[in-house]
């Protein structure tokens, strides 16, 4: 995981419609971006419905929220679209952005050890500082701890 106080590494990646994405395009922006391990898995739903029902909140305060996992652009359509999440998904199937911030570590799960995105979330300041990384999140309550921070 970075650390606080750690410039965000930039990002170019395409987006759930296949526009391509990059950090600076967030320059002056408070940004919430957090990586979670799947589309339409129970965890990574409650975390994004957990967004979209707080996003009005969050862009009150000026706060962009971006989801980034390795799915394809066509699955991160077809879950935005399900769930009418309001924000941007970005696909990140190379893991360049997502080894790049730490995320892509050694899981263990019912004894069987792989490789995978570690759920993270990171609050980035206007100029793209790290001000707040938290790991190991609990997926329904990220949003609302997210949103206690700001």
């Amino acid at each position: 995981m970075l650390e606080k106080g750690t410039k965000a590494p930039e990002f170019s990646l395409p987006d759930e419609n296949g526009e391509i994405r990059n950090l600076s395009d967030y320059k002056g922006k408070k940004l919430i971006l957090y990586f979670y391990p799947r589309d339409n898995t129970p965890g990574c739903t409650k975390q994004a419905c957990g967004f979209a029902d707080l996003y009005p909140q969050f862009s009150e305060k000026g706060v962009e929220i971006i989801g980034i996992s390795k799915d394809s652009v066509a699955s991160h359509k077809k879950f935005k679209e399900k769930y009418s999440l309001p924000f941007t998904i970005l696909s990140d199937t190379e893991l360049q952005t997502i080894q790049a911030y730490d995320v892509w570590k050694e899981k263990k799960l019912y004894g069987k050890t792989s490789m995978g995105i570690v759920r993270t979330t990171y609050l980035l300041d206007e100029n793209g500082v790290i001000i707040k990384a938290m790991d190991k999140v609990k997926a329904a309550e990220n949003p609302e701890e997210m949103l206690g921070l700001l």
